[in-house]
């Protein structure tokens, strides 16, 4: 476990916990794979625009399809969407268990009188159900997800970032957002929260690092930890 004792530090200086959702929260894809998901959005793609559609083979990440497609045509991008909503709908509700530790980190913020709003570049929808599915509604204040028809505002954009702080009557900057990608560091910085990456996976704590994370786990229950010794 990578341990960073800034982590209590950074907590505590936050009135409310952005949360990214694939990742610190759910796998999204870890059911119906990303790969699968991108191919079938690039084989929607490909029947407006044959040059759009190659160039989105050449990806496995169901959200830079989307991008692709948007850069291609509006309503194009608008109907890939649609499939993408759809795809992360059913892919989160056979995604498994919550990320071992998220549980305990959302009850853990509550208790310090923390709300917590999830931010993501997935679908609100998919979000939604997937707290529901796990009965973990009650622990987040609010769901601000990838923007319809509008993906220049996904992260690392801080747009999300900042609508989920006036959702929650705060100033952004007395956030924190804890999130798994290097665009969620970008996008914290960018609005000025403290950021702290969650490292998944091995190569992420240099990663988070090198991008200047104000705090690095990669164990959410030391979130929890955090939380519970406040």
């Amino acid at each position: 476990m990578t341990h960073d004792d800034r982590l209590p530090e950074v907590l505590a200086a936050s009135r409310v916990v952005l949360l990214d959702f694939d990742g610190p929260v759910c796998d999204v894809f870890a059911g119906l794979s990303a790969p699968e998901v991108a191919k079938q959005l690039t084989l929607l793609l490909s029947v407006h625009d044959e040059v759009a559609g190659a160039k989105a083979a050449e990806t496995d990440d169901p959200i830079e399809v989307l991008r692709i497609a948007y850069e291609a045509d509006g309503s194009v991008g608008r109907e890939v969407e649609q499939a993408l909503t759809a795809a992360e709908v059913e892919a989160v509700t056979v995604a498994g268990l919550p990320t071992s530790g998220a549980v305990a980190a959302l009850r853990a913020a509550r208790s310090t009188g923390r709300a917590v709003v999830m931010v993501s570049n997935n679908s609100a929808e998919c979000v939604q159900r997937f707290l529901e599915l796990h009965d973990l509604r009650e622990y987040v204040e609010g769901i601000v997800g990838r923007p319809f028809g509008q993906p220049h505002l996904m992260k690392p954009n801080p747009f999300s970032l900042i609508r989920a702080a006036e959702q929650a009557n705060v100033d952004v900057t007395n956030c924190t957002l804890i999130g798994d990608s290097l665009t969620d560091i970008q996008a914290a910085h960018a609005a000025g929260t403290s950021a702290i990456g969650y490292a998944n996976k091995p190569h992420k704590a240099a990663l988070f690092a090198e991008a200047a994370a104000d705090a690095i786990t990669d164990d959410m229950h030391a979130i929890a930890d955090a939380f519970t010794a406040m």
